[in-house]
């Protein structure tokens, strides 16, 4: 069953002076999913899940980036909803790294829509996935 797309914001805290690392920083009230896709020197790769609690940061790679574009999906397990976008890759319900995006399908994997993010080629990027709604109350 489909899950409805929430329309939430995403706010790009950009390059960070700490170590050179992906990061995703949740500021919404729920725990949220996260999968990530990229292309590395041995092609397209996607990777799940994270498990990010309210309010908190995890670090999704490690290391300086070694690509411009990454791809994100996230799924709020509490409140329902996702952040996507119009980059079909591979996914799966358990943990997974799948290499390759085509054919998701007949490969027995889910094809999911990822939202692009462009580092800028920086060697550090923090994302923050945000709720509107909370934004919209609390400007208020």
């Amino acid at each position: 069953m489909a899950v409805p797309a929430f329309v939430f914001s995403l706010a790009y805290l950009g390059p960070t002076k700490a170590e050179a690392d992906f990061r995703i920083c949740n500021t919404t009230p729920s725990r949220v999913g996260i999968a990530i896709g990229y292309k590395d020197a041995k092609g397209w790769a996607t990777e799940g899940w994270w498990n990010v609690e309210a309010n908190a940061c995890e670090t999704l790679l490690q290391g300086s980036l070694a690509a411009r574009y990454y791809y994100l999906y996230a799924i709020d397990y509490d409140q329902g909803g996702e952040w996507s976008g119009a980059a079909f890759m591979c996914t799966q319900d358990q943990m997974f790294t799948i290499r390759g995006i085509d054919r998701c399908e007949d490969r027995g994997y889910f094809q999911t829509g990822f939202f692009e993010i462009d580092t800028l080629e920086q060697s550090s990027w923090t994302v923050q996935l945000t709720d509107p709604a909370i934004e919209a109350s609390a400007a208020r």
